[in-house]
């Protein structure tokens, strides 16, 4: 197919400095839970965007020196000569696909501990942003830099740019943003220097300038020299000769970058989940930027219409379309748009599951993509799988996101496949959970699939389709699937930490009645103790309902777990908006009459009782694995059935998130005929 015209300005070349974009796809600088630890997992993950189309591919934040030391995190580094071996790794993965390499060079400042080097943390005053996370919160006081550190500092950045040169990089990234180095510097809140580091705005600005005139000396005639910059504090700051000090700082530099990329100071907003934030959200951050300066401009906005990408440029807001989650989600979106196929798209549905895995310290996963974190050392690729046995015939029963996506993959693979429903819609989880509010972006999980599968031929689906064992027997497969999905429970946690016993009653509910239009009475109590979105988006429903909602957890936040995508300040602004009553720290013992029994977690506390007029239990789910045991109860009967194997996955093997669900449908596919998983390949540390 061909390209639609209207997108033809997406694929205009741009100028950055001295060297060229191929077009204006830009995946913009994002960490990988790899760091320097994982070179061949981290060249394969931004490569396979490089060969999607994305004209520039960034690294993640990369440190300069030690005293920029972001561990546990997994962060990036070029400390030393040693350090660009494995950075070139990367960029001869890029340049292979004609794409720019750039690289984000990054001091923390007072932002980080510097837990495993060990050095005092700088900063431009002694003044530190402090965090409530306990794994990044220090017990040390940054010091305050003298004039010695700020000439180090420089030094630093101009020597990591030399060896970011050759390593090949392209682009070459100083870091002005998020509270971390330069960025310091710019706020009069964090900067009280009397120097000529401090006071006027010049003055504050005159770190970043003389970093970037620096870097630009050194590097700047076969290198782009970027600046990342955080706008939105200084938007707030009322300017002299401008609306604010953001465009005071854009204006007073603007020409000395090659390339201005423009963000929020808060992670948290920068990747807002799709349930708190709308496709373009960051406009009011960076739409100031381009009538202060010629230089190009980049900015990020979760973009994966097209039509919102050239609204973008045409309207004089942006020159690249940045993206990180849409480039993870599709590493292959710019390919799709240019060759016309824009309905293949696999679109981003803003879950922060990405964002969730870089907290845990490892590869970056995605709901949407099952083969990110998985390029290298299995080999997986986001479009390409390998060819199956078209004679051989597999069953999948259950067409949620674990079924959906083993029967697009095996039929991508060429088998023929049969896809069973029990229900008349399809999607499973999916099509019930993204009705709740915010979750309406979850359908695409099932979209894409059910798209892909209507343009397969080898594959038939049907629906209003409950299958028995013998059924399956029946059928004549020569592999079966089963992908029958999990259902909440009413067990209530122990005072162990485990679920225990149900709770009985006609007004004890799980996820699965409300999900399914059971009428309950206020007040509604929602007992959580899964931890994630279930819980709050029950609340959020049931109150908008009209019901007077009351969320009780084990836990010291409500849905603690969403730190970790970033969701949980959000959710518990929504909850206070909301006028959503929270009781935190209390296990539910018992429903006796309309009067429900909460204790505290801690020996000793407290016990109450309080109104309950339904109570909904949002925590253990178990798996519908009934068909699956009766199938695997007997080999026997299976073999001479003529079934070779019989495979359970997604929750009705172990009940989890949808990403989990979609990544076990996804290996099953790829490995159904090896009788066993295929050999994983490991990072290992050179002697």
């Amino acid at each position: 197919m061909n390209r639609n015209p209207r997108y033809d300005i997406l694929f205009e070349p741009v100028r950055i400095g001295p060297v060229e974009a191929p077009n204006r796809f830009y995946q913009t600088p994002h960490a990988l839970g790899t760091g320097n630890a994982m070179p061949h997992t981290r060249a394969a993950m931004r490569e396979v965007r490089a060969e999607g189309g994305w004209g520039v591919v960034n690294t993640g934040y990369c440190s300069i020196h030690p005293s920029s030391d972001d561990t546990p995190l997994p962060y990036c580094r070029l400390w030393d000569d040693k350090d660009v071996k494995v950075h070139a790794l990367m960029v001869d993965a890029v340049h292979k696909h004609g794409a720019l390499a750039g690289v984000e060079l990054w001091h923390g400042g007072s932002g980080v501990g510097n837990h495993m080097t060990r050095e005092a943390p700088l900063s431009a005053s002694g003044v530190a942003r402090h965090s409530t996370y306990p794994g990044w919160m220090s017990l040390q006081n940054p010091r305050s830099m003298d004039s010695k550190d700020i000439r180090e500092l420089r030094h630093w950045y101009v020597e990591a740019a030399r060896r970011a040169q050759s390593a090949g990089f392209d682009v070459v990234y100083i870091y002005a943003g998020m509270g971390y180095g330069p960025y310091e510097f710019l706020l009069p809140w964090l900067n009280k220097r009397t120097d000529e580091y401090g006071g006027s705005l010049e003055n504050r600005v005159r770190l970043l300038r003389e970093t970037l005139e620096a870097a630009k000396d050194a590097i700047g005639r076969t290198c782009a020299v970027a600046v990342r910059f955080s706008s939105d504090e200084l938007l707030e700051v009322p300017g002299r000769d401008h609306p604010s000090q953001a465009h005071e700082i854009v204006a007073l530099l603007a020409e000395i970058p090659d390339l201005w990329d423009v963000k929020s100071s808060d992670w948290t907003v920068e990747t807002a989940s799709a349930r708190f934030s709308e496709q373009a959200a960051q406009e009011p951050l960076n739409s100031f930027v381009k009538p202060l300066t010629s230089k190009p401009v980049v900015g990020v906005g979760r973009f994966t219409s097209p039509d919102e990408m050239v609204r973008q440029v045409r309207s004089g807001i942006l020159d690249f379309i940045g993206a990180a989650r849409p480039s993870i989600a599709d590493p292959f979106l710019p390919k799709k748009i240019d060759e016309g196929r824009e309905d293949e798209i696999r679109e981003c549905i803003g879950c922060n599951i990405c964002v969730s895995a870089y907290h845990d310290g490892v590869p970056v996963r995605c709901t949407q993509n099952p083969t990110m974190g998985e390029e290298w050392r299995r080999g997986w690729h986001p479009e390409r799988i390998p060819a199956g046995d078209p004679a051989k015939r597999v069953l999948v029963v259950g067409a949620g996101p674990a079924g959906l996506e083993c029967a697009r993959a095996l039929g991508q693979r060429g088998f023929k496949v049969t896809l069973a429903e029990a229900r008349d819609e399809l999607g499973g989880r999916v099509t019930l959970e993204s009705a709740l509010p915010g979750l309406a972006t979850w359908a695409r999980v099932r979209d894409y699939r059910t798209h892909a599968i209507q343009t397969m031929a080898n594959v038939d689906v049907y629906r209003e389709s409950m299958l028995t064992a013998q059924d399956v027997l029946d059928l004549g497969c020569d592999h079966a699937v089963i992908a029958t999905g999990a259902s909440w429970s009413r067990k209530v946690l122990g005072t162990r930490g485990f679920p225990t016993d149900e709770l009985e009653g006609d007004a004890v509910y799980t996820p699965d009645d409300i999900l399914n239009g059971t009428v309950v009475d206020s007040p509604v109590v929602i007992y959580d103790f899964d931890h994630y979105y279930m819980g709050s988006c029950l609340a959020e429903l049931l109150r908008r309902q009209g019901h007077e909602v009351v969320i009780v957890t084990p836990a010291n936040a409500v849905s603690a777990w969403t730190f970790m995508n970033n969701e949980r300040t959000y959710i518990r602004e929504r909850m206070i908006e909301l006028g959503i009553e929270v009781e935190l720290e209390c296990l539910v013992t018992d429903l006796v009459n309309g009067g429900l029994q909460l204790t505290s977690i801690y020996r000793g506390g407290d016990a109450a009782t309080r109104e309950c007029g339904s109570l909904v239990v949002t925590g253990a789910r178990h798996p519908n694995d009934q068909l699956l045991r009766e199938l695997t109860a007997d080999v026997n009967r299976t073999t001479n059935a003529g079934i070779v194997s019989v495979h359970g996955i997604g929750d009705c093997r172990a009940p989890g998130a949808i990403v989990h669900a979609v990544h076990a449908g996804h290996e099953c596919a790829r490995t159904i005929e090896d009788g066993a998983h295929r050999p994983v390949a490991w990072e290992r540390a050179s002697i």
